[in-house]
């Protein structure tokens, strides 16, 4: 399944990118996807609690030099 949205969240600190992606994945259906650029070296630990705690899925994580890229999916 591909992402039907992206944010990019270069540049944002917490909670700046967490909060962009839950504005985001607000307005998705259930099971639709959203890809996440942050550089924050917080993003490590917000991005995977804030899908903990909503219950949304953390799909995929990935590090491309000092980019993280997350793919999250509406639950």
């Amino acid at each position: 399944m591909s992402e039907t949205e992206t944010i990019d969240a270069v540049g944002l600190l917490c909670p700046l990118p967490v909060l962009k992606t839950r504005k985001r994945l607000s307005a998705l259906e259930i099971g639709e996807r959203i890809a996440v650029t942050t550089d924050d070296p917080a993003a490590v630990v917000d991005m995977p609690h804030y899908c903990q705690e909503s219950g949304h899925a953390l799909i995929e994580h990935r590090a491309e030099g000092a980019a993280m890229h997350w793919v999250i999916e509406k639950r």
